[in-house]
């Protein structure tokens, strides 16, 4: 199966001189972005509060979530994100995607601008 890949670039809010450019996988199935642990200890975003996901098997986990500024192509957004734990992926998530204005084709495995809805 081919899978899409996004180069995005994360920045912490706070102090956008600290910034990662990195590979995430667009997920049309998970709802929010998450930075992976490495990522996040590096530019140093923070929790701002938890929520329990549930995985494609069923399983519950907890996760932080924080915000971060993203970069794709040529523009820039403030979203919030999980903070990833050690093992979690970076994922390119449905909130982040629509708030760029951009969706995915699930048979050309390609992104496209999307109509924007009010």
């Amino acid at each position: 199966m081919e899978m899409t890949q996004v180069t995005l670039t994360i920045k912490n809010p706070s102090d956008p001189k600290k910034t990662v450019t990195y590979e995430f996988l667009v997920d049309s199935g998970a709802a929010y972005t998450v930075v992976p642990e490495t990522i996040v200890k590096q530019i140093g975003l923070t929790p701002n509060f938890r929520r329990e996901f549930i995985l494609a098997d069923g399983k519950k986990i907890e996760r932080a979530i924080g915000d971060a500024k993203i970069r794709y192509g040529n523009e820039e957004i403030s979203t919030p994100v999980v903070l990833g734990k050690k093992g979690d992926s970076a994922l390119l998530g449905t909130f982040t995607l629509e708030a760029f204005g951009l969706a995915l084709d699930p048979f050309q495995r390609k992104i496209y601008k999307a109509k924007m809805m009010l």
